[in-house]
């Protein structure tokens, strides 16, 4: 009997502390210092595209970690595809065709857009996926991708023929 109520305790303890907040995790990560850049090395604004193609993202007097990971100045990219619409600071980015969320701290991913201009931006999220405060963003990018070559069938020579 004395072991069960033990067990119930230990169990309830346990339970008990996993709803508690540990350390900062339910406030927003420091602000970005005041000389941080965002922005993308590659596509350049106004580039013609054809196929898929590579975006490559800098980050200038911060770092680039995972996501959760609480360390003052660093951050994980978000890439925004022909999002038009503000983004809430308070609130977490979303994850979706048009946010594409870069939580292992990569720096770089490949894209295939359909034929037409996009527009490509940068967020950096914190360890909770919210935009820095001051938000930190790159310049919009606006990119047009192009329609892919028709190949033509090889001509014959009479002689082939």
């Amino acid at each position: 009997m004395q072991a069960l109520l033990q067990r119930r305790i230990t169990a309830f303890a346990i339970l008990a502390g996993c709803l508690l907040p540990v350390g900062n995790s339910a406030q927003a990560q420091s602000p970005a210092p005041s000389d941080a850049v965002l922005y993308i090395i590659y596509p350049h604004d106004g580039q013609r595209i054809r196929g898929s193609f590579p975006v490559r993202f800098g980050l200038r007097n911060m770092g680039v970690t995972h996501a959760g990971d609480t360390t003052p100045n660093t951050g994980h990219h978000h890439l925004l595809i022909d999002v038009q619409e503000d983004i809430d600071p308070g609130e977490p980015l979303p994850t979706d065709r048009q946010h594409l969320h870069f939580g292992a701290g990569q720096t770089e991913t490949r894209l295939e857009l359909p034929p037409g201009r996009h527009t490509l931006q940068l967020v950096l999220g914190d360890a909770e996926h919210k935009p820095f405060k001051p938000m930190l963003t790159s310049k919009k990018v606006t990119i047009t991708i192009l329609p892919p070559r028709i190949r033509k069938a090889p001509q014959t020579s009479r002689a082939e023929r």
